[in-house]
């Protein structure tokens, strides 16, 4: 039995290891599972947002000539359709053409006036005032003006009157052309069959719906990822004096930082959307409306933020892309790996230079955290800018209204980045604490 002590005891701490190391396995899985559903959900988020901002740019609508032909065709034509003479009206319209007509009769008799010269003038003017008497010309203008305006607000002639207006605006109406309508018709039909819907209203509801629904699931996604993460560290608490789980703990919880990295750094960060929510112009008594107008939109991750420097024709923006990529992205995953080398490998490989300077040295080149706070003062930054230029552009006067929205906030990506900083400050704790304290034997 005594020969057997020493047995028991040798297996006692490999099975607690492959347990700790199944168990954090399962964990594990769990992580990443959460991570590629927030992944994929964030990708078609990001989708959403992009056909919704182009279905409803402003390009398309308060830009668009087109646009405008067509609200303002619709206002006048209702005001062609609609016009009618009201009794001040006719009243007024007798007024002025008795007027006209007073004024033309004195204009002629002021013709006939003047010394004529010739005899054919002469016996004009003779005729005209054997023939013509001005005061009963003039006291027959009251019945010549109300003849007048009977035959000018006469159904028929209305009807003739609306239709050459009608007729004379639509004239005008197309000459008045952009390439928006046309661009504007493709895009719609596109969206139309895409998400299986007819018309704007249809297609900006499906969308804004799916985009409610996928923004509540994402950040459950986000917080269940960090959930797994952290609790994963949280066992070192009652695992810090078995100093034989620490290193398959320690691999296992730097796998649970690069998990983080990785989604944290492709999923979006941040999202600017800034809209025109509506503008309102009151023109010949009616309102002409344009809602929701999206100024602009814009989503990121670091690694999409990091793509679009290095595409920049600048040598300063290639620059400062290729420095988050190695900085931000590649030394991290480089410094977990040195660490997990260093504690599993033979001195050989765990205690060269290069591991032991990636573990231990290398943490002032790690710009994770210095990332984090630069996401946070951009964000800050951009959200004042667009408060204040957005707030140049709310109007409120008796001919136009306008009301814009600032849409901008951090996503997702922000918030799993940020644990994967703080996860991996504790793990820098915790290795100094294992790699410098003594082994202990177990009691």
């Amino acid at each position: 039995m005594k020969t057997k002590v020493p047995s028991i005891k040798a297996k006692k701490p490999l099975i607690s290891q492959l347990l700790l190391i199944l168990g954090l396995t399962l964990l594990l899985s769990a992580e990443s599972y959460f991570g590629y559903q927030l992944y994929s959900l964030s990708a078609q988020q990001e989708q959403l947002k992009e056909d919704y901002s182009t279905a409803n740019s402003i390009t398309f609508g308060v830009f668009s000539l087109d646009l405008w032909r067509e609200k303002l065709s619709h206002i006048v034509t209702q005001k062609i359709k609609s016009f009618k003479v009201t009794k001040e009206q006719k009243k007024e319209l007798r007024e002025e053409i008795e007027k006209q007509l007073h004024g033309m009769i004195d204009q002629v008799v002021d013709q006939f006036e003047k010394p004529q010269k010739g005899l054919g003038n002469k016996l004009k003017k003779f005729a005209f005032k054997q023939l013509v008497e001005p005061k009963e010309l003039h006291e027959q203008v009251p019945s010549f003006a109300k003849t007048i305006v009977d035959r000018i607000n006469a159904p028929r002639t209305i009807k003739k009157l609306k239709g050459i207006a009608s007729t004379e605006f639509n004239e005008l109406a197309e000459q008045i052309y952009d390439s928006t309508a046309t661009a504007q018709a493709k895009v719609n039909r596109h969206f139309f069959q895409k998400y299986k819907v007819n018309n704007v209203s249809s297609l900006n509801h499906h969308l804004e719906t799916k985009l409610g629904d996928i923004r509540k699931v994402t950040y459950n996604y986000a917080y269940a990822m960090l959930g797994s993460a952290f609790l994963a560290i949280f066992l070192w608490l009652p695992l810090r004096k078995k100093q034989y789980l620490h290193t398959p703990l320690f691999v296992m919880s730097l796998l649970f930082a690069v998990a983080l990295l990785i989604i944290g750094s492709t999923v979006s960060i941040i999202e600017v959307d800034a809209r025109l929510a509506t503008l309102e112009l009151h023109l010949l008594g009616e309102k002409l409306v344009f809602h929701n107008q999206v100024l602009f939109f814009q989503s990121k991750s670091i690694l999409g933020v990091a793509q679009v420097l290095i595409q920049q024709p600048k040598i300063d923006s290639i620059t400062v892309g290729i420095l988050i990529m190695v900085f931000v992205l590649a030394l991290p995953i480089l410094r977990m790996a040195a660490r997990g080398l260093h504690l599993l490998c033979k001195p050989l490989i765990s205690e060269n230079s290069v591991t032991r300077y990636l573990a231990f040295e290398s943490a002032k080149w790690d710009m994770a955290d210095v990332m984090v706070v630069g996401i946070l003062m951009t964000y800050i930054g951009l959200n004042g800018i667009l408060q204040s230029q957005l707030g140049g552009l709310n109007i409120k006067s008796e001919t136009l209204v306008t009301d814009t929205v600032n849409y901008t906030s951090l996503q997702p990506g922000f918030i799993i980045f940020v644990g994967y900083v703080a996860l991996t400050i504790l793990l820098s704790y915790i290795m100094k604490k294992i790699t410098c304290k003594p082994l202990e034997k177990e009691t």
